[in-house]
C-alpha cells in the first residue's frame, strides 16, 4: 500500500478553506475512487487526470486508486483539485519526492494532454494559503499575474503538468511573476463632456463625496446616463485593500481581465433591466457566483430603465444597499460576498417618455403604476433624487463646464475630511455612519436639526429617511470645508429627498 498527499483550496464566497488531497494506491483491479463530497465536475476529473498523467509520460497506477478530499464534509466543487489530485497520485507512487511538495499549495484545472488552465477564483484561493502559513503556491501560467498581486507567499506559474512535476523534482524552474502591473486605463467619459444640468452635476458631486444613492429621472437623452457613467471619474482611487477585494470577486465572476489583473480603479457595473433577480445579487447552480451588486463593490451599480426592471429584482437590493453584503444560502452553507456600492437609478418619468412633459400622452394612472415599481422601503434608502428638465440651447453651449479632475479634486478634500471625522470608528464615507450614532454621539445643534424633525413630524419621511438626510447634510458640509452643517445644509439634504420621484 502506498499513500500520497497534496494539497489544494475550496472557495465558498470570496474565502478559502485547505484541503487536503490523499492518494492511496492499493491492489485490486485499476479503478478511481473519489470522495469527500466531490460535485460532477470534480467527479469527471478522474479521467482528466488520468490522460493528463500519461500524456505527460508518467506512468498511471496499475492498482485501485482512492483519491480522498478532506475536510470530508465539505462540498468540493469545481476543476481546481485536477493538478493537485494529479500530484497526490505520483506521489502516492513514488515518481516525485515529497521535500517540495509538502510546503506547496497546488491550483490548477489539466487538459488531456496535461496543460494547466485558469481557473476562477485563484486570487482568493492564493490568500486563503497565504493566511494559513503556507510558503509556495502553484497557479495556472495565464493566472500568474494574478496570483502574483498576494504579498507574503511564494508564487509560481505552471504551463503544464510535465512542468510541475520536474519542477518537484529539482529538474526545472517555473515561471514566475514579473512584478510590473500595466497602468490602468481611465474610461467613462470627463464630467465637462455634460453641458447644462446644473442642479444634476452637483447631485452627482454629493454623492461622490458622501458615497451616497442617486435616482435621476427625466426624458430620454437629457443626459442620465452620461452622468452615471462618468461618476466613477470623481471617485478617489481604491486603496491596496479595497484594489485586492474587488480583484478577488472579480476573479470569482470569471471576468477579471488578464491584462490589467488587479483593479485599481471603482468598478461601474450596468446590468440590463431584463436582468434576474440570481444575475442581479449572485447565485446559481454549483457555486454561488457572484452578482452585479458584488461586482460593483467599492464601485458604481447604474440600472438603467430601472422603472421597467422587475419589482422582485429591485427589491433584492434592499438588503444589500442596507448591510454591504450577500449572503446567499444554500443546502451545504452561506456564501458571502461584499456588496458596498453607490446605487445609480435612472428612469423616464412615464412609459411614452416624450421630449416635454406636457406632450405626455400617458394616463395619470399609467404614470404613477410606471415610477411604482419603485417601492416606498426601496426609495427610502436612496439619498439623492433629482428630477431632469430639458435645457433649450445647452447642447450647443459654447461655456466650459468643470472638467472631472477639478471636481475629483473637491470631492478627495470632502473624503479625507470624512475620514478624519470617523477615522476612530473605521468608516470611510458619511453613508456608511450608522444612524445611532449621528444621532447621539453626532447630533446636530437644534436650530439645525429643526426641519428634519419638523418633516418627521408631519409623516413626510420616515426615520431611515431622515438618517439618510443628515448623512447628506454632513457631506455637503464637508464640500463647503465648515465643520458642522448648517439649516441650510439640512434643508438642502432635504430638498433632494422631496423631489424627483414624483
Amino acid at each position: 500500500m502506498a499513500l500520497g498527499r497534496a494539497h489544494s483550496v475550496a472557495v465558498t464566497g470570496v474565502d478559502g478553506l485547505l484541503v487536503e488531497i490523499e492518494a492511496d494506491i492499493g491492489q485490486g483491479l485499476p479503478s478511481v475512487h473519489l470522495v469527500g463530497l466531490p460535485d460532477t465536475a470534480l467527479q469527471e476529473s478522474r479521467d482528466r487526470v488520468r490522460s493528463a498523467v500519461a500524456n505527460s509520460g508518467e506512468k498511471w497506477p496499475d492498482g485501485r486508486v482512492i483519491l480522498a478530499l478532506s475536510p470530508a464534509t465539505l462540498p468540493k466543487i469545481g476543476s481546481v483539485y485536477d493538478l493537485a489530485l494529479a500530484i497526490a497520485v505520483l506521489d502516492a507512487s513514488g515518481a516525485v519526492p515529497s521535500e517540495r511538495l509538502a510546503k506547496t499549495v497546488l491550483l490548477g484545472e489539466l487538459a488531456l494532454d496535461g496543460r494547466v488552465r485558469r481557473v476562477r477564483g485563484i486570487l482568493p484561493a492564493v490568500i486563503a494559503a497565504r493566511n494559513a502559513g503556507w510558503p509556495a503556491v502553484v497557479v495556472p501560467e495565464g493566472a500568474l499575474a494574478e496570483a502574483g498581486l498576494v504579498d507574503g507567499i511564494e508564487v509560481f506559474g505552471a504551463a503544464s503538468l510535465r512542468t510541475v512535476v520536474a519542477w518537484l523534482r529539482g529538474e526545472g524552474t517555473l515561471a514566475e511573476p514579473s512584478g510590473q502591473l500595466p497602468e490602468p486605463v481611465p474610461s467613462g467619459g470627463d464630467l465637462s463632456e455634460v453641458v447644462g444640468q446644473d442642479e444634476a452635476r452637483w447631485a452627482l458631486e454629493v454623492a461622490a463625496a458622501g458615497g451616497h444613492h442617486l435616482l435621476l429621472t427625466g426624458p430620454p437623452g437629457i443626459g442620465k446616463t452620461m452622468l452615471a457613467q462618468r461618476l466613477p471619474g470623481l471617485l478617489p482611487p481604491l486603496s491596496e485593500a479595497e484594489s485586492l477585494e474587488v480583484t478577488a470577486i472579480h476573479s470569482m465572476a470569471g471576468v477579471l481581465s488578464g491584462d490589467h489583473p488587479l483593479i485599481t480603479m471603482p468598478p461601474f457595473v450596468a446590468p440590463h433591466h431584463s436582468t434576474s433577480v440570481t444575475a442581479m445579487v449572485g447565485g446559481g447552480s454549483g457555486t454561488a457566483r457572484p452578482g452585479a451588486v458584488s461586482r460593483a463593490h467599492r464601485g458604481v451599480l447604474f440600472l438603467d430603465e430601472c422603472a421597467e426592471i422587475g419589482t422582485k429584482v429591485l427589491e433584492a437590493m434592499r438588503t444589500p444597499l442596507e448591510e454591504g453584503e450577500v449572503r446567499i444560502a444554500r443546502r451545504d452553507g452561506v456564501a458571502r460576498y461584499p456588496a458596498r456600492f453607490q446605487l445609480v437609478l435612472a428612469a423616464n418619468p412615464c412609459p411614452c417618455a416624450p421630449a416635454r412633459d406636457v406632450d405626455c400622452i400617458c394616463a395619470p394612472l399609467a404614470r404613477r403604476r410606471y415610477l411604482g415599481k419603485l417601492s416606498g422601503p426601496l426609495m427610502d434608502r436612496i439619498d439623492l433624487w433629482v428630477q431632469m428638465h430639458g435645457q433649450s440651447g445647452a447642447a450647443f453651449s459654447t461655456d466650459e463646464a468643470e472638467s472631472s479632475a477639478v471636481v475629483r479634486a473637491r470631492v478627495a478634500l470632502a473624503r479625507q475630511a470624512a475620514v478624519r471625522r470617523w477615522r476612530e470608528h473605521g468608516w470611510l464615507t458619511n453613508a456608511e455612519v450608522p444612524g445611532h450614532i449621528l444621532r447621539q454621539q453626532f447630533r446636530l445643534p437644534r436650530e439645525a436639526i429643526a426641519p428634519v424633525e419638523t418633516a418627521l413630524r408631519l409623516g413626510r419621511m420616515s426615520a431611515r429617511g431622515a438618517d439618510r438626510a443628515i448623512r447628506v447634510a454632513w457631506t455637503i458640509c464637508d464640500l463647503r470645508g465648515v465643520e458642522l452643517p448648517t439649516a441650510q445644509d439640512v434643508l438642502a439634504a432635504l430638498n433632494f429627498r422631496q423631489r424627483g420621484a414624483q
